[in-house]
């Protein structure tokens, strides 16, 4: 099925090439109803074709390395700045400007060399059981590691990126010292060992696995929005916390998807408006609203399910660091034993 798909999108892009007709090649590793829908939309005001090829992230980044210098792809998407940071060492990214978008996008989700910028965000925040416990508002990502947390802790491997991602984050503000040390009392207070993905961590607490679990903040909405009777049960026994937000806090740590235009792209202009177009807040209303997400542009409207949450302050770590500091926040977790 997916290569014909490929087939029929590299049919599309050479019949758009013969006719003369404006487009954008966009490569995603987003797969949301919701986002096809901009892309009509984007073409009904612009005129400008939206030829889509969909997969995993890495599977892209290498699709566009083997096609080289005969890529036809404009747009990279991607979820989690680590990913974005695999695009940029693979070296197929290029800087491009852009005042909307440096208008739109706080500094600290995008890239400091224009190589990528941010599209939407996510929390790693934390899941937890309130009435088991205590002042759980005022938690930390650094209180998971104390003793009084011992087997209490549930979280997915540390071969997820986002957990990946968070070390990176704590590298960046703690040290990688100080880091290594949290990641060992971290480990020592799993309540198992690490198994399935950020739903699943959920459930654990809900099921009284744990107390307290490490979650991306739109997992736990979907729960709540989906008609699913067993997760509906699951999350209302739970509620998710923002770590990090006291007076001296650095806040909660926040992810991106986002995205890159390529070193070979055809076309960078409309690239360029197509990229601008995702962050308008109309289209940020429906982009962040296939995954519960977080708009990048702050004056875009958010689910009502997220305003349940309430309000939060985020970490200001550039997201950059979040890839840069990968390899070393992987290495962390190896030595803590963090399977």
């Amino acid at each position: 099925m997916k290569s014909t798909i490929f087939s029929l999108v590299a049919l599309a892009m050479i019949f758009a090439s013969c006719t003369g007709q404006e487009e954008v090649n966009v490569y995603s590793a987003r797969h949301y109803d919701t986002d096809q829908a901009l892309y009509e939309e984007f073409t009904e005001q612009t005129g400008i074709e939206v030829n889509l090829i969909e997969g995993g992230s890495d599977e892209l980044i290498e699709r566009v390395k083997s096609e080289g210098i005969n890529s036809p792809a404009d747009i990279l998407i991607t979820v989690d700045a680590g990913r974005l940071w695999r695009a940029e060492e693979a070296d197929i990214l290029q800087p491009f400007e852009s005042e909307t978008l440096e208008e739109r996008i706080p500094s600290s989700f995008r890239h400091p060399d224009g190589l990528w910028v941010g599209l939407s965000k996510r929390v790693r925040g934390l899941v937890v059981n309130p009435d088991a416990v205590e002042n759980h508002e005022e938690l930390t990502y650094e209180d998971l590691a104390d003793p009084r947390f011992e087997g209490r802790v549930c979280i997915r491997s540390s071969n997820n990126i986002y957990n990946q991602s968070l070390v990176a984050s704590m590298i960046e503000t703690m040290g990688a010292e100080a880091t290594e040390e949290w990641a060992e009392g971290l480990v020592s207070n799993f309540a198992r060992d690490p198994q399935g993905g950020d739903r699943d961590q959920i459930r654990g607490v809900a099921a009284g696995v744990c107390d307290v679990a490490v979650a991306n903040h739109y997992y736990l909405a979907v729960m709540i929005t989906g008609d699913d009777e067993a997760d509906l049960e699951a999350a209302s026994k739970v509620e998710f916390v923002f770590p990090n937000q006291g007076e001296d806090g650095r806040g909660a740590h926040v992810n991106i998807s986002g995205a890159g235009i390529l070193k070979n792209a055809p076309n960078k202009d409309n690239a360029i408006k197509f990229l601008e177009y995702l962050t308008t807040t109309e289209a940020q209303k429906y982009y962040i609203g296939g995954n519960n997400e977080y708009p990048i542009n702050e004056n875009a409207e958010i689910a009502d399910v997220l305003k349940e949450f309430g309000e939060f302050k985020s970490d200001a770590v550039n997201v950059s660091a979040l890839g840069r500091n990968n390899p070393e926040a992987i290495q962390i977790m190896d030595r803590a034993g963090w399977k």
